[in-house]
């Protein structure tokens, strides 16, 4: 399998900027996750890597090579805006798209008995798509953008409007595509399941690349914070150590950052004062904490 090369990719509408040279790579085998606030750009970059947009600069490579059609014929694309045709069963929806890939009839009718039964739709086979529940649209989405058995995979929010069962399904679908060595790219709100799911991560901001990398690479470039509890104590006292700089409580303790100068054992002797210590640890920040940090409160309103 090739690498998946984003590279510089600029785009505007009008006066408004959607991408401003936007670049990452998602290797062989990769699961890599793409956020951002609504119109920071992700469905622009999405739409962009399979051949539905246009650049005005940059390009995207597959393998060393600038993307063309026939590429993008291999490519493996479920849009946020759904594409399916409402009046057309489960089953025929999957072959008419499996042969517009390439598939002769059989093997188009082949891979949709086997998606359909991978993702759990036997029984909607002959069921219209606008007959199926939010979830059940999204597995036939999903199997829509692997009835051709793509070499690369890019996902626009497909977990959205899903139940845990089917997140379960999707997530499976997806290790099962990188293990095999696809590149897999999705985009999602769901932050949880991003930082379970994703080898490396990407935050795009207003078009521009906030931060790329592992989630121990984002999170040791974030401020980390020693959690303590401690029994009996008020949930105020970190305010009287001169080690505080910041705190926040939670449902069971609170959370400091430490003053310039201080280390752990001036908190450690300041909570033993307020009660018994349960517990104090360093906790690194969360991908949703660390998004929220990135990312301003007002975006443009570029997709």
């Amino acid at each position: 399998m090739k690498p998946l090369e984003i590279d510089s990719l600029s785009k505007r509408y009008g006066e408004r900027t959607a991408l401003d040279a936007l670049s990452f790579t998602v290797p062989p085998g990769e699961i890599f996750g793409f956020v951002g606030s609504n119109g920071a750009g992700k469905t622009t970059t999405m739409r962009i890597a399979v051949g539905v947009l246009s650049a005005d600069s940059g390009e995207v490579r597959y393998g060393g090579e600038r993307v063309n059609i026939h590429d993008t014929a291999r490519f493996g694309y479920m849009p946020e805006e759904r594409g399916l045709y409402p009046k057309m069963t489960v089953a025929k929806h999957l072959v008419y798209l499996g042969q517009l890939h390439g598939l002769s009839t059989l093997a188009a009718r082949e891979a949709m008995l086997r998606w359909t039964e991978r993702l759990h739709l036997t029984e909607r086979r002959d069921n219209t798509i606008d007959s199926l529940s939010l979830g059940n649209r999204q597995r036939v989405q999903l199997a829509a953008a692997l009835v051709h058995d793509p070499e690369v995979l890019i996902l626009d929010e497909p977990f959205s409007g899903l139940d845990p069962l089917a997140v379960q399904d999707m997530t499976q679908v997806l290790k099962e595509k990188a293990a095999d060595g696809s590149p897999v790219l999705f985009s999602s709100h769901q932050l949880e399941l991003v930082e379970r799911l994703c080898d490396r991560v990407a935050v795009v901001r207003q078009g521009q690349l906030a931060a790329c990398g592992t989630l121990d690479d984002l999170r040791s470039a974030g401020t980390a914070r020693l959690h303590v509890q401690v029994e009996g104590a008020r949930h105020d006292w970190p305010a009287r150590c001169d080690a505080v700089a910041s705190y926040e409580t939670d449902h069971d303790g609170v959370a400091i950052e430490l003053a310039a100068g201080h280390d752990e054992n001036t908190v450690l002797a300041a909570a033993m004062e307020q009660g018994l210590v349960r517990r104090m640890a360093w906790q690194r920040p969360t991908l949703t904490e660390m998004f929220c940090d990135l990312i301003e409160p007002t975006e443009g309103t570029a997709r």
